[in-house]
């Protein structure tokens, strides 16, 4: 027996139908208990740095991703991803993939399911902000789950020579985002790029921030105008920056929550009423990443 651990270095062209696929299965059994999603855990390394893990248990696999933080005096810090899938019945290792490219593709797949079920079916005009890889991937899937007439997107460095087919270039966050259906937002800002509150009721805004702590792309104020789901519900209330900015400050509550994912699919929270603009807020689970993985396990 081989003690080799199959390892994915370059991610291969997954479908986004399969991995939309792969996506709701994972949710619909997080609902129905027969999958597991502890919260994300960050540990401190001694002189500075840090890791961040996330785990999944789904079917009889396991999957854990580690994403460690390492600065450098007078250089970049070191950022890097691993995911390992390990099977629950022999405890054996299934797989080892680097996570950079699954991330971006399980966080823009993540934020594409919920457009699929938020956003009215007739939603037409697309905004993306944002032009790098998260900003094109949550493209292609958004193109997925809707047939948008009218894209928009920008990026302070964007040129009509950068965009993506069918893309018009807007001059501003604002530009792009007014009049749409549908507003994606792909950026590692750690500060509001949008006041999403002031969109026209029934706008579906998804956000996925960064790392960075406290980081919002929406201002913290505009969620009790809004009606607000999140990715899971055990978990996006105490780690997404606007929901604890706006909590400390009494402006919003976790009982505020109108749905996560799992209960969209499984009817198990309302849908959005068409009454305000809605956000949904993902802040990247283990799960996700589980379940994209296994869709590169070797045979």
């Amino acid at each position: 027996m081989s003690n080799m651990i199959p390892m994915v270095e370059r991610l291969p062209h997954l479908p986004p139908s399969d991995v939309l696929h792969a996506l709701r299965t994972a949710f619909t059994k997080l609902a129905e208990g027969s999958a597991v999603q502890p919260p994300q855990t960050l540990m401190l390394l001694p002189g500075g740095g840090d890791v961040i893990a996330y785990q999944a248990a789904l079917d009889d696999t396991y999957g854990l991703k580690i994403s460690p933080y390492l600065p450098r005096t007078g250089r970049s810090a070191v950022v890097t991803a691993w995911t390992l899938v390990m099977s629950t019945r022999t405890g054996r290792p299934l797989l080892l993939c680097d996570a950079h490219a699954l991330t971006v593709e399980r966080t823009a797949a993540t934020s594409a399911l919920a457009v699929d079920h938020l956003a009215r079916p007739e939603a037409a005009t697309l905004a993306v902000i944002g032009s790098g890889p998260q900003a094109h991937a949550h493209l292609r899937y958004a193109r997925a789950v809707r047939a948008f007439a009218s894209v928009r997107m920008y990026a302070p460095t964007l040129t009509e020579a950068k965009a993506p087919d069918g893309v018009t270039v807007a001059h501003s966050a604002e530009e792009a985002a007014a009049g749409a259906d549908v507003v994606l937002l792909c950026t590692s800002a750690a500060q509001p790029v949008i006041d999403a509150a002031a969109l026209p009721p029934g706008t579906v805004v998804t956000s996925i921030s960064t790392n960075a702590p406290r980081a919002h792309e929406i201002p913290p104020a505009a969620l009790p105008a809004m009606e607000v789901y999140g990715d899971y519900r055990p978990t996006v209330t105490t780690a997404a920056g606007e929901m604890v900015l706006a909590a400390e400050a009494d402006l919003w509550s976790a009982e505020q929550l109108r749905g996560d994912l799992p209960e969209l699919l499984t009817g198990g929270c309302l849908p959005p009423s068409g009454a305000r603009p809605v956000l949904f807020r993902s802040i990247g689970l283990g799960i996700e990443d589980l379940a994209v993985a296994r869709l590169l396990e070797c045979p």
